[in-house]
Parts: C-alpha cells; sequence; structure tokens
C-alpha cells in the first residue's frame, strides 16, 4: 500500500502527463437520485453547502480548473443511461458546460441487459412488445467505451490514462498529480485509491490480493467474522475500502474489452412487469426477477502491474446516497465544510465553529492554492462561498 502522498519525483511524473494532455477523466453518472427522493439524475442533485452547487457543477470545475492549472484540455468522459443521458446532456448545455469546451465533454451511454423470470427463465416485458431493460452495471463502462467509439477517439487524441470515478462523491481529487504520478512509474495498468474502513459492517468493497491478482471483494461476500477480525494493532484486517477511484491505463482497456470483456453477475430483484398472459401489469412483493450486471473491479485481476494508494476519507470519500442518516446531503455537507475550513485554517485564517464554508474548485483546488489566495487575517463568522 502506498501512503497518501507521492515523492516529489512521482508527482512531477504525474503533473508532466498533464502538461502533456494524456489524461482524460470518466465519470460514472448513469443513476437517478431516486434514494433521495431527487426524480432527476443524481448528477443534478444540489451538493454544494453554501452555493446549492450541483454535482455535475463541483466535477466539472474540477476538470476546468486541472485543465487551466497544467495547460492543456482534460477530456470529460461522462456516462450516462438510457434514464439519464437526455437531461444530463441538456443540462450541461443549458449551464455552458460549466466553462468547459463543448468538444471536450463526451457524453456516451451506459448498455443495458433485459431481465428475465425467476420462475420461468422468460424474458420479462415493461410494456406491449417492450422488454425491461435496466443500466448493466458499472463494468458496463468499459464495454460502453469501446461499443460508442469513445475509447478510439481518446486514443486518437494521444490519452494514456483514464481516471475513473462516480457520481455521488464530490470530494474526488481529480486527476491527483501524487496518484497519476504512482501509477505511471509503476507502469500500472490499474490503480485503485484506497480508504481504511471504520466499521465492519460498513458497506464498501474491500481489496485484496486474491491468487496474486489485485481484486476486489464486495461487502456482502465477505463472512461477517472476517469483516470483524482485527490485527494486533487494533485495526481492521480487512479493512483497505473501495472508494470506487481508479487509474487505467488506456491500452488496458483497450486489451480487456477487446477481449471479451467482463462476466456478467447475476442479481435477484423485484421487478415490476407486464403479465403477457393477463396484461395486468404486476408489481412483485417479492424476488421474482435475475438482473444480469457487468462490476468494473472485474478487471482489476486482469492486470499484469497494479498500485494500490492510501487516502482519507476526509479528503477524499463522502458519498452521496441516502436521503436521511449515513451518506446523506447533512453528512456530505458536514464533510465538505470541514475539508475546506481545513485549507483556510492552514491559510492562516480563522473560520468560526459550526459556520459552514465552500471553496469553487475554481478558486483553489487544494490547501496549498487556498493558502496563495487567502488572506493570513481573514475572519470567516457567518456561511461564506469562495468562488
Amino acid at each position: 500500500m502506498l501512503p497518501r502522498t507521492a515523492t516529489p519525483e512521482a508527482r512531477a511524473v504525474g503533473e508532466e502527463a498533464l502538461r502533456r494532455g494524456e489524461v482524460a477523466v470518466l465519470l460514472v453518472a448513469g443513476g437517478q437520485g431516486s434514494r433521495l427522493g431527487f426524480d432527476q439524475p443524481k448528477g443534478m442533485y444540489p451538493v454544494g453547502p453554501v452555493s446549492n452547487a450541483t454535482l455535475f457543477q463541483v466535477h466539472a470545475e474540477k476538470v476546468l480548473a486541472v485543465s487551466r492549472r497544467y495547460g492543456r484540455p482534460v477530456p470529460f468522459l461522462v456516462m450516462t443511461s438510457q434514464a439519464t443521458h437526455t437531461e444530463t446532456e441538456a443540462f450541461f448545455r443549458a449551464n455552458n458546460f460549466f466553462g468547459l469546451a463543448p468538444k471536450d465533454v463526451v457524453f456516451f451511454r451506459q448498455g443495458t441487459m433485459p431481465a428475465v423470470d425467476i420462475a420461468t427463465g422468460k424474458i420479462l416485458l415493461e410494456a406491449p412488445g417492450k422488454l425491461f431493460l435496466s443500466p448493466n452495471g458499472h463494468g458496463g463502462t468499459l464495454t460502453a467505451l469501446r461499443e460508442t467509439g469513445t475509447l478510439a477517439q481518446m486514443q486518437g487524441r494521444g490519452i494514456k490514462h483514464v481516471f475513473y470515478f462516480q457520481v455521488d462523491n464530490p470530494l474526488v481529487k481529480v486527476c491527483d498529480p501524487d496518484f497519476l504520478g504512482n501509477h505511471i512509474q509503476a507502469k500500472s495498468e490499474a490503480s485503485s485509491k484506497v480508504v481504511y474502513k471504520e466499521q465492519p459492517g460498513e458497506k464498501v468493497g474491500i481489496l485484496a490480493v486474491v491468487n496474486g491478482r489485485c481484486a476486489i471483494v464486495e461487502y456482502s461476500d465477505l463472512p461477517a467474522e472476517m469483516a470483524a477480525e482485527r490485527a494486533e494493532d487494533g485495526t481492521l484486517r480487512f479493512r483497505a475500502g473501495n472508494p470506487a477511484i481508479h487509474l487505467f491505463d488506456l491500452r488496458f482497456l483497450e486489451r480487456v474489452t477487446g477481449t471479451g470483456g467482463l462476466t456478467y453477475h447475476v442479481a435477484r430483484k423485484k421487478v415490476p412487469h407486464l403479465d403477457p398472459t393477463t396484461g395486468e401489469f404486476v408489481t412483485p412483493a417479492k424476488e421474482n426477477a435475475l438482473k444480469f450486471e457487468l462490476f468494473i473491479f472485474d478487471a482489476l485481476p486482469m492486470a499484469d502491474h497494479w498500485v494500490a494508494m492510501e487516502t482519507s476519507r476526509e479528503e477524499e470519500f463522502a458519498p452521496l446516497k441516502n436521503a436521511t442518516g449515513a451518506d446523506s446531503p447533512e453528512t456530505v455537507h458536514r464533510a465538505m465544510s470541514a475539508l475546506h475550513a481545513s485549507w483556510l485554517r492552514r491559510s492562516g485564517a480563522t473560520v468560526s465553529e459550526g459556520v459552514l464554508v465552500e471553496i469553487s474548485p475554481l478558486f483553489a483546488l487544494d490547501a496549498e492554492e487556498c493558502a496563495g489566495r487567502v488572506a493570513p487575517d481573514t475572519q470567516v463568522k457567518s456561511p461564506a462561498y469562495f468562488n
């Protein structure tokens, strides 16, 4: 496991790759905000604790800020789904692509798969003559890259590395040069950030070595007694949590998607459907269908060289998943504000306890940049947005 910061030499390697325009950003944004009580694409959810900036705005402004810092455009690949594509593309256009050049923002759709009845094996219908189709999982990102021509497009632009993350995490250090430099120096084909689990029951996959290969074990596949095991120092034995932040070598993605791709996993789900016999729409009370999904982490064991790098949840992991409780708008607002307040205090500013603060990526991408822009005698006593 590599530490949170790279050597100066590795960081310089990462920064040079950005200056040469060799890095693209891939955002997985196919989901709706249903669990948040939000009936639009999750990326349109207003997540800024002071500004109400949406997740899409936060991520796009990070890409723009990285492009400005290193003097080369960073292609922003936005993977949508059938349910979110039209609305997502319209949202970006209505907001002038958040300052990015339209040619540098590429939308492509995730694939779909039918669902089948558990009892009969027959394909379920959504309406007369219309199959019930659902997204084919986050692993479908890779197959969609090839099938939509996006992978070839990036190859034509001289892209060598793809930075991957999911839309619901506003703290991601987009194109982190430390992570990128470690990835390049190790000649890694697939690299992953790691956050340490705090509780045995936390619902994150675990990065592990399985049969000599890097792999991720889903939390649901890890027996409870193993999840609770602790090392001599009291830390969880299986604690290398997966925040879904990866770097992929472009040639590796070409190989993975060109040789049959990933294997489908089967999930038992409740699927409302049309009864072909009665013509009535059925809302099942229990699991009635099998869905088929691809998982992005199934690509990791295919890599001959890989890197795992530690990060902290305070700096880089605050997923937005639920309307209340854990991983909710309240906890995400608190995490964003706490991180940005720490940047301000490191700059010498005074921030009153409990006051919400937010720093736009266009103002500062990190504590070092913030220190160069904030006067040491700054006092923040009420909610503030640094833009």
